[in-house]
């Protein structure tokens, strides 16, 4: 009867649950806290010592699969919103697909053992080792991450989610910008792209005349003197709305990163958006596309 560590079965399954998980966050480009990784690939592990007890044949059921899984991805990732929860786990089960159809694959790429039958089938040894298993794994997941580099690389940039740096009064905003090609505002005097922003990262720096006028629409004459030659007021539609004032500043600085370089912008005004630009999280600013594809030329 063959020796099973269930220590070492423990851990491969920990380090593989883990590593399936980072990879669906980076399909998704999603922000993970450490810790909640590593406790949802705990509870994912130990969940497999269940096998060495009576309790076996329940791990078996796909419905107990189904809900293990489920529970995994909302300790990884949370829950937010119904979309956002089936899109991590059709991620997770996706990567977990990739990784596992490629270790199959490279298993009977590299097998030599053929059993020929007087029928005229042909058979394979299919037993695959744990040695295969912890040298391959980890190879196909940086295979599996690299590619996926390679592919966002070839898309389009303004598909993309970027980080911009925005500097006003000597204070610096981080925040992350979804280039649109939609977004084709401008000041209409002097024709500089608007970046579009959500107000709550500039909060402490906003006077209070500037954010009633954000979220009012109403102007006001308490604007601090320093703040009045920086203000724009653009024009702007929406659907299904009539036009409005947008409320901009002109900041010191507009930086976007590029790879792993920061882009200066050389014009650009940032509207303040009174709403959520994004349900999911993913971005807190508009970028317009004139913003990084002249600076890319």
């Amino acid at each position: 009867m063959p020796l099973i560590y269930a220590d070492l079965v423990w851990l491969l399954n920990f380090c593989f649950d883990a590593m399936l998980l980072w990879l669906a966050a980076i399909m998704l480009k999603r922000r993970v806290r450490l810790w909640r990784l590593m406790l949802a690939a705990l509870f994912g592990s130990l969940l497999v010592l269940l096998v060495f007890t009576p309790f076996a044949y329940m791990m078996s059921h796909i419905v107990t699969k189904l809900i293990i899984s489920f529970f995994i991805v909302w300790i990884c990732f949370g829950f937010s919103r119904f979309r956002f929860f089936i899109e991590n786990v059709l991620a997770f089960y996706f990567a977990t697909f990739v990784m596992g159809g490629g270790m199959v694959a490279f298993h009977f790429l590299l097998q030599s053992e053929l059993t020929m039958y007087r029928s005229g089938w042909i058979s394979h040894s299919t037993s695959i080792s744990w040695l295969f298993v912890v040298v391959m794994f980890p190879v196909l997941w940086m295979l599996s991450k690299a590619q996926m580099g390679t592919i966002r690389e070839k898309k389009l940039r303004f598909e993309h989610i970027i980080d911009v740096r925005v500097t006003c009064f000597g204070q610096t905003v981080l925040l992350k910008g979804l280039v649109d090609s939609g977004n084709q505002l401008r000041d209409p005097l002097t024709n500089t792209p608007v970046m579009i922003v959500e107000w709550q990262p500039f909060a402490h720096m906003l006077p209070a005349a500037v954010l009633q006028m954000i979220h009012k629409c109403v102007y006001t004459d308490d604007i601090p003197s320093e703040w009045v030659s920086r203000m724009r007021f653009i024009p702007y539609r929406a659907v299904g709305v009539e036009q409005q004032l947008l409320v901009a500043i002109k900041p010191d600085d507009v930086q976007w990163l590029d790879d792993k370089r920061w882009m200066s912008v050389n014009k650009a005004l940032i509207g303040f958006s009174p709403a959520t630009l994004s349900a999911d999280g993913e971005y807190n600013c508009i970028v317009h596309p004139h913003i990084v594809m002249s600076q890319a030329s």
